[in-house]
């Protein structure tokens, strides 16, 4: 029995995504062995002019470099979720869905890494985590509008992103280490709204 004022969670697939008709959302898709690409798209739902569903080609990354980011991407996520007491998920072979806003924030990380140096991954993963989702929303939205698809790499905002978040760690360079030590709790941030309407 549901106690009076509590509300049930919401029925979600994937990773936060509404159980409803065609929302928009992104899937990840991972092919079966250990070589094949992973490719991430944006799923526009149904749209009212039109019965069929809109698909964008996000972006495709190299088994190496998506196993590279998995693990945290998936810990960040999952944090998000838990926070809004939604289900948690993990990555399967086949179609992954992911909520609208989780999955522009993912397409920013995977964009930074598409054609960095291997090395480099882990300093772009630091640096996509020490961002507000806002940010990574705001970024997702600059670059899509011109350098969003599959063939658009090494260009544009696709270029910049690579080296705003792969060539220096942004937060170990700025703080000196008493800021560090202080601003620690910082670290939780997947905890913030993950709908964007600034409650807490």
């Amino acid at each position: 029995m549901v106690e009076s004022g509590a509300e049930e969670a919401p029925h979600t697939l994937g990773f936060g995504v509404p159980a409803t008709s065609d929302p928009h959302h992104f899937r990840v898709k991972i092919p079966r062995g250990n070589t094949g690409r992973v490719q991430i798209s944006e799923h526009l739902g149904m749209r009212p002019q039109s019965p069929n569903e809109d698909v964008i080609d996000r972006v495709s990354l190299q088994r190496t470099r998506w196993t590279a980011i998995r693990s945290e991407v998936q810990r960040a996520l999952n944090a998000r979720l838990k926070a809004h007491k939604l289900k948690t998920s993990a990555w399967r072979v086949g179609d992954n869905p992911v909520d609208r806003l989780l999955g522009k924030e993912l397409c920013v990380l995977a964009w930074a890494v598409e054609d960095i140096e291997q090395e480099k991954i882990p300093v772009a993963v630091r640096n996509w985590l020490a961002l507000r989702p806002e940010e990574r929303w705001w970024l997702f939205g600059m670059t899509a509008m011109s350098t969003g698809g599959l063939k658009d790499s090494n260009k544009g905002w696709r270029l910049a992103l690579r080296h705003a978040l792969g060539d220096v760690a942004q937060s170990e360079l700025l703080a000196p280490e008493a800021r560090r030590q202080q601003s620690s709790p910082r670290d939780s941030r997947p905890t913030l709204d993950l709908f964007g309407d600034g409650t807490k």
